[in-house]
This record gives C-alpha cells, sequence and structure tokens, in this order.
C-alpha cells in the first residue's frame, strides 16, 4: 500500500521480478541513467543506487533506488529488484511485501522460457491474488538484442495462460499488462523508461480511482488534473 509520512510525503514501492540473468539490475541501472541524464526534469534519482551482489555481480540480496518526481515533489518511488536465484525464493518473498507495483522481466532467450515461467508462478504464488486486481503489472520482454528472441504476441499468449491476460469485456481488461520489447543496456536503451513510468502511472490510478485497486470501468482511464503524475 502506498505510504505517507508526516510530511505528506508519498511513497510508493516499484519491484522488478524475474528469473536469474533476466536483466532486473541492468534495467534499474539504466533506468537511474536515463532519469538522471535525460529525464530528469520529470523525475530525478535521489543519490546512488544501493547494490548487494556476488562477486560474479548477481544480485545477492536486492538492489535499490529511489525516484523523486519533478512535478508531485512530494511522491517518491522507491525501485527494488530481487535476486533471481532459486535458492533465495524466502528472500524475494520478504522484498515482495507492501509492493504497489511490479514489472515482470522476462527473459526472450528462448532457451530461458521454462525459467520465466517458473518465476510468473512463484510471482503469482507470493501475491496471494492481488496481480492486477490490487497490483499492476507490466512486462518486459528482454534482451531483444539477441537472435532469435520472443516477442510480444508470444508473451501475452502465456500471460493468457496464467490467467493474467483478460479478454475484451472482462472487467479487468482495460488492466491487461502492456508488454514492452526491452532492451536494458544502457548503450541500446529501449523502453526502460516507458515501462518506468506507466507503471508509476498506474500505480496512480489504482490509488486515486480504485482506492487501491483496478478501478472497474468499461472505457480506458486517462490521468486527471488531479492524479499523481510522475
Amino acid at each position: 500500500m502506498v505510504r505517507i509520512n508526516k510530511n505528506d510525503e508519498v511513497f510508493v514501492k516499484l519491484l522488478y521480478w524475474g528469473c536469474a540473468g533476466s536483466g532486473k539490475t541492468t534495467a534499474v541501472d539504466s533506468l537511474h541513467r536515463l532519469c538522471k541524464e535525460k529525464y530528469n526534469d520529470v523525475v530525478e534519482p535521489t543519490g546512488n543506487l544501493t547494490k548487494i551482489a556476488m562477486a560474479s555481480g548477481s544480485t545477492l540480496y536486492f538492489d535499490r533506488g529511489i525516484f523523486q518526481s519533478k512535478k508531485q515533489s512530494q511522491i517518491f518511488y522507491h525501485v527494488y529488484t530481487v535476486a533471481g536465484q532459486q535458492r533465495f525464493s524466502p528472500l524475494r518473498k520478504k522484498i515482495f511485501m507492501g509492493t504497489d507495483g511490479a514489472i515482470f522481466v522476462f527473459d526472450s532467450q528462448r532457451s530461458r522460457l521454462e525459467d520465466n515461467i517458473s518465476s510468473l508462478k512463484e510471482l503469482k504464488n507470493v501475491a496471494g491474488g492481488k496481480i492486477i486486481t490490487e497490483i499492476p503489472l507490466l512486462v518486459m520482454v528482454n534482451k531483444q538484442d539477441l537472435p532469435n528472441s520472443m516477442k510480444k504476441k508470444e508473451v501475452e499468449e502465456i500471460l493468457a495462460q496464467e490467467n493474467l491476460f483478460y479478454p475484451p469485456g472482462h472487467e479487468l481488461h482495460t488492466w491487461n499488462p502492456i508488454v514492452y520489447e526491452t532492451i536494458a543496456l544502457y548503450s541500446n536503451a529501449t523502453n526502460i523508461y516507458n515501462v518506468f513510468a506507466e507503471l508509476a502511472r498506474r500505480t496512480a490510478l489504482y490509488q486515486s480511482y480504485g482506492d487501491g485497486k483496478a478501478p472497474v470501468t468499461n472505457k480506458p482511464v486517462k490521468l486527471s488534473d488531479n492524479v499523481p503524475e510522475l
């Protein structure tokens, strides 16, 4: 749940989830640089990223970055990643607590399909049925710079099989995860800022129009002047 302190500062927790090596840390690294160098008139990092990594560079516990809205200076986005290795499952459950919005980082290498689906199932289990209904979800199909990568349509079909993608006419159809084809590397970053900005937008809509849940509507909801923006 979005938290507000005695100074009326708003803290929103956004979580990057996915299997080991999918590009979660790289995506947040690139996001930090993009917000510092290109989008700092909209949202700006406060301080450096916090990383606890193994010697190999893989995330050991979590990464965390804090981003402050420039238009709504009282809003702070706390961005976390989880360690993807299977042995860190108990830690992932702890880090998930209090999550307001989630980004699933799907490794588009076809050899990682089983790992992706396993990680997606774990996210559903940890969330206890709250994904989409209470916690907005977006998906990055990452590593699009690699040959024979999986594409958006294929991942949408997997989401539908996992009951995370609703048909037209369903009350949650508006809130289907947007699937972004991404490249996390800063040198060729693709859709990294866009997915973060859209998740921030959706968490605002859930809070403002749904009281912390997916607003029930048959029409797309747009931001209005009284909804916090990035």
